[in-house]
């Protein structure tokens, strides 16, 4: 049962109804491609090793080349979402048995806990800019108290990006980028030598969205709806959004963007009618806490399917809004490595298994799925492979263990290795590799 006939069902057992078209997707993709973080984020793109800046040309291949990749693998995780009409949690039940599928749901609810924390203090962070008088523990609670509301009725929110917000998104992204490219110092110098860390991160940025892409696909009318929404929406977004950020960056200068994230947003107030189409931007912003905090709330459904979503959905909210008035987002280019570490594998062995080895034909989402720990072999395997390619720079400590590793096992990491790329190689061709072995074994 559902409290509205075209909203989600608030449980578990209740049938999801199909009401989202290929512009509902794509305008909700859009909208979360488009993200404030982004904008000061653009300086990892940069330089994502500190030191090693990249070139305008290689920057802005990185961010086409990440996106495409980064949003093919959360277009692919979105497809069993529709045709099983499944949130991404539960969907781990086929691959990995029900009660292994409560790892990567434990791992998902904290880090959309965080990303919610994190979209929370940059929506504070950016409203200050525009109306510094306030205090950001009032934008906090006010942000919190709106993605909460969204979060009640998501496929209502949903429909309203399509309908209203997603217009005044465009308008506000082509009017900040006719004033940068007029008055932003052009880019010069830098090379391609952080070429690979650059689309790491890139891929990263995309990759967050993977654990939740189903939890909205789930309510697609087709397939290629769902697909085509995250490809198309998420990549032109991403890509506009970043680029947007190089130029913002180049403005507030790229000093004082490492020091203050936030202060990239002031050449975006300070622009002709800034402030209204900055506060647009702020407004839309709350679509990211909101996708995350419903996740959340759907994750956690897969471990009580019989919980009201909108209990969850409330407690989630106001855990946030208490994180972010304490959170701290100088570990954000480390955060979005270590997501990318944990999914980007796991999505390739979910990949490979549904699409290539047959498992849509018999995907077993019950509550009591038997245990499949065969699975967890590739994905170990690709997080290891991960870090032992990847040049992105995370934590000190944890950068220095793998370095020790790859010197204990004789591995040179080239500068082309990309560590996304190689995680996904590795848990695609092991998975592969089990599953003809396990075949051969039943004949």
């Amino acid at each position: 049962m559902t409290h509205v006939a075209d909203e989600v069902p608030l449980t578990l057992e209740g049938r999801p109804p199909k009401t989202l078209g290929v512009l509902d997707q794509g305008a909700l993709w859009a909208n979360l491609g488009v993200s404030l973080l982004g904008f000061s984020g653009a300086l990892l793109l940069l330089d994502p090793l500190g030191g090693a800046p990249l070139s305008l040309t290689a920057a802005l291949v990185a961010v086409v080349v990440g996106s495409l990749v980064g949003t093919a693998m959360v277009g692919l995780s979105a497809v069993p979402g529709t045709r099983t009409g499944q949130p991404a949690m539960v969907l781990l039940r086929g691959l990995f048995g029900a009660r292994i599928s409560y790892v990567p749901t434990v791992l998902n609810i904290v880090q959309m806990i965080g990303w919610g924390a994190f979209e929370l203090w940059v929506i504070a962070k950016a409203a200050g800019a525009i109306f510094g008088a306030v205090p950001y523990q009032v934008w906090v609670i006010a942000a919190g108290a709106l993605t909460t509301a969204l979060t009640i009725w998501p496929l209502g929110s949903v429909r309203i990006l399509r309908r209203y917000v997603t217009i005044g998104v465009i308008v506000s992204m082509v009017w900040f980028a006719w004033f940068f490219l007029t008055r932003a110092p052009v880019h010069t110098g830098g090379s391609w030598a952080a070429f690979a860390p650059a689309v790491d991160y890139v891929i990263a940025l995309s990759v967050s969205w993977v654990p939740m892409a189903a939890d909205f696909a789930r309510h697609s009318r087709s397939s290629g709806a769902a697909f085509t929404g995250v490809v198309g929406g998420y990549t032109l977004a991403q890509v506009a959004c970043l680029g947007l950020g190089v130029y913002a960056v180049a403005l507030a200068g790229a000093d004082a963007v490492q020091a203050d994230g936030t202060s990239v947003f002031g050449p975006f107030v300070a622009v002709p009618l800034g402030a209204l189409f900055f506060a647009i931007l702020v407004l839309r912003e709350t679509d990211q806490s909101f996708a995350n905090v419903y996740s959340t709330t759907l994750s956690l459904q897969n471990l009580m399917p019989r919980v009201d979503r909108r209990i969850f959905s409330t407690a989630i909210g106001v855990l946030t809004v208490a994180i972010a008035l304490f959170v701290d987002v100088n570990s954000y280019g480390a955060f979005l490595g270590v997501i990318g570490a944990v999914f980007v594998p796991m999505f390739a062995v979910l990949a490979v298994d549904y699409f290539v080895l047959g498992g849509s034909h018999s995907w077993n989402t019950e509550e009591h799925a038997p245990s499949r720990w065969s699975r967890l072999v590739p994905w170990a395997l690709g997080f290891v492979a991960y870090w032992l390619t990847t040049s992105t720079p995370t934590l000190p400590q944890w950068d220095a263990y793998w370095q020790s590793v790859r010197e204990a096992i004789g591995f040179t990491r080239q500068s082309w290795m990309n560590g996304a790329l190689g995680a996904a190689v590795v848990a695609a061709l092991v998975t592969l590799l089990i599953g003809v072995l396990t075949r051969a074994a039943r004949r």
